[in-house]
């Protein structure tokens, strides 16, 4: 099924979609989704052991998850997300199916397809939801932004660095 750019579609739409085409859906707009590739996974996988291995360890509280997991960040049907990789520390807002609500952390790692729609769209969409913290990770330039939007600050780290989370108290990430 191809969506219209020129229309607006509900979650329901989206999911009728046939079997093996991914798609995204913000406030009431398509977005295709290619899929992932190599490097893109290997940085994927080694944020979701890390983070996963820290809120363990720490007795922190929140579950972390990569796709394929659905998050609806509105109350309405018109957004839903699958983010790289996101955290939820408020266990009410999972379901079954996936996440109603803003989790508290999100990562996107940049594709090629995907830089307009990571570093705009689903920037303000995320910031918009409350999401507290949003991570995104390009894999070309080896830099990582990063938004701490409860304290209304952006930051920019190379691979190389100690990137801090925002909501981990003594939580860094190094992707070299």
């Amino acid at each position: 099924m191809a969506f219209s750019q020129d229309s607006f579609y509900t979650i329901k739409e989206v999911y009728a979609s046939p079997e093996g085409e991914r798609a995204e859906l913000i406030n009431g707009k398509v977005f295709y989704m290619t899929p992932p590739g190599r490097t893109h996974q290997r940085i994927l996988l080694t944020l979701a052991t890390r983070i996963s291995e820290y809120v363990e360890n720490s007795s922190g509280t929140g579950e972390v998850y990569i796709p394929p997991f659905t998050v609806v960040l509105n109350e309405d049907d018109r957004t839903y997300v699958e983010p790289d990789l996101c955290v939820v520390c408020n266990s009410g807002k999972l379901t079954e199916d996936g996440c109603i609500g803003a989790p508290d952390w999100i990562v996107e790692v940049v594709s090629p397809g995907s830089k307009y729609i990571d570093y705009s769209t689903k920037l303000f969409a995320y910031r918009a939801a409350g999401v507290r913290e949003y991570w995104i990770v390009d894999p070309l330039k080896k830099r990582i932004t990063t938004y701490y939007f409860e304290k209304d600050r952006t930051e920019e780290f190379n691979f190389s660095d100690h990137v801090p989370s925002g909501i981990f108290s003594g939580f860094y990430i190094n992707l070299e």
